[in-house]
């Protein structure tokens, strides 16, 4: 199926279990098959009931997804952003980042915080994010943190 451009997508933010399916569709395919991240690192404990998912859909099919979890007050964590392969290249996994951003705006966070993998840091940089301290490993991958001030 070919994907028909960015503004034809769209976007749902919840926790609905069907929702939860279609983001774990998602990171299933890019994370755990495509990746090779073990299925036990990638579905972890901050997956649960409550957990909310953006979820960008091409018709019914999901196409990209990211999770917001909300750390202390005032401050988001985004992560887990994926995007199919086949609707890489078409700015859905910065639709994602600015729909998480906007749902964050909206429970009273100032500011977001991302755990990223060192590769993907000059896609968070082009979205106004700045890297914070030293690289680490996070599930055998190189990562760093990246903030963003939203207000």
């Amino acid at each position: 199926m070919e994907n028909t451009g960015n503004n034809d997508l769209s976007v749902h933010i919840g926790s609905e279990k069907w929702h939860q399916a279609a983001a774990y569709f998602v990171r299933m395919k890019v994370f755990v098959l495509e990746r090779d991240i073990a299925i036990q690192n990638e579905f972890d404990s901050e997956d649960h009931d409550e957990t909310v998912y953006v979820v960008l859909y091409d018709n019914d099919k999901p196409v990209a997804t990211g999770r917001f979890i909300q750390m202390e007050e005032g401050t988001v964590r985004p992560g887990r952003i994926a995007v199919l392969n086949d609707y890489r290249g078409k700015g859905l996994g910065e639709r994602v980042v600015k729909e998480l951003e906007a749902y964050a705006r909206t429970k009273g966070c100032m500011a977001s915080e991302i755990h990223g993998e060192l590769s993907a840091a000059p896609f968070y940089e082009k979205l106004g994010y700045t890297r914070e301290g030293d690289s680490y490993l996070e599930d055998g991958v190189p990562c760093i943190t990246l903030e963003k001030v939203l207000i």
